[in-house]
């Protein structure tokens, strides 16, 4: 029987316990974080302040005058055993469609604006990330990194920033980048950029250091609380979402563009169920088969 990770558990302090279940990022061990974030938010156990899930870790910041850090850890260690067996975890998520316009000219400018703090200066970012993964047809790469959906890992840096992994795919099969020598003081809003393994959109304009290869044409993040998606939290990821990308052309990007400005888009989103136990035993195939029956 496939069990996930044992996790080790340390102390930060007198208020914050580390558990970490792997140090490098497994898909398997986020849902095993998902999952015990999840219980340990639904018991209301007095003391705990807050529960934090991160990508392979998660942390808890406690009052020790009310709980002290040896009991808590107990608690800890016997919830995280019981989500170490994926055939247990049942997860209800979010299938969310993100349009995005792949080497628009607006990240292509960021790119030549910061082309001294990158590994790179010669090319733009988007071309960067086709070379270093071996791509030399611009249509291959945008199929490649659209065609598996990626799963919200962690949420963090700016607000509303979402972390997000590839599903289904073997480590040679994933698009990786390295990041910028030095950080950009500029990033614009809801470019989406590419670090190590992971991807993220941009909340908002602000300092960053991943590869820009496109632009999405909705909102991740929205004060306004415009769109309905938004109303309830100007934030739209939450941890364990699944956002897939559909790439569009500049056309479409400001159709939607003009959607989202007067209030009238309306997110692609669909509730589905992630089994980690059907994911861990058929990977790619379980991810495909999920899609096509939505």
């Amino acid at each position: 029987m496939f069990s996930l990770p044992e996790t080790t558990f340390s102390f930060g302090g007198d208020e914050y316990i580390h558990a970490e279940i792997t140090r490098d990022m497994k898909i398997e061990s986020n849902f095993k974080a998902l999952a015990v974030t999840k219980e340990l938010k639904r018991r209301n156990i007095p003391g705990i302040q807050d529960v934090v899930s991160s990508n392979a870790s998660y942390l808890v910041r406690y009052n020790p005058d009310i709980i002290s850090g040896k009991d808590l850890v107990e608690y800890m260690r016997e919830i995280d055993f019981t989500k170490s067996d994926p055939a247990k975890l049942d997860l209800s998520v979010r299938l969310i469609e993100i349009p995005i316009w792949y080497d628009d000219p607006i990240t292509a400018e960021y790119s030549a604006r910061y082309k001294d703090r990158h590994p790179d200066p010669t090319r733009s970012n988007f071309e960067f990330c086709m070379k270093v993964n071996g791509f030399t047809d611009k249509q291959a790469f945008i199929e490649h990194h659209s065609s598996s959906p990626y799963l919200v890992t962690m949420i963090g840096f700016l607000p509303g920033t979402a972390w997000h992994f590839p599903l289904g795919l073997q480590s040679k099969e994933v698009i990786q980048a390295p990041k910028y020598n030095s950080p950009r003081m500029e990033t614009p809003e809801r470019s989406i950029g590419i670090g190590g393994a992971f991807n993220v959109i941009y909340p908002a304009n602000g300092s960053g250091s991943y590869n820009l290869v496109g632009m999405s044409a909705v909102p991740v993040f929205d004060m306004s609380k415009r769109l309905p998606c938004l109303e309830d939290s100007p934030f739209l990821a939450r941890l364990g979402d699944i956002w897939k990308y559909r790439p569009i052309e500049e056309s479409e990007y400001c159709h939607i563009r003009s959607k989202v400005e007067d209030g009238t888009y309306r997110f692609n989103i669909r509730n589905i169920h992630l089994s980690p136990l059907e994911y861990v035993n058929r990977g790619k195939d379980y991810i495909q088969e999920l899609l096509e029956d939505q």
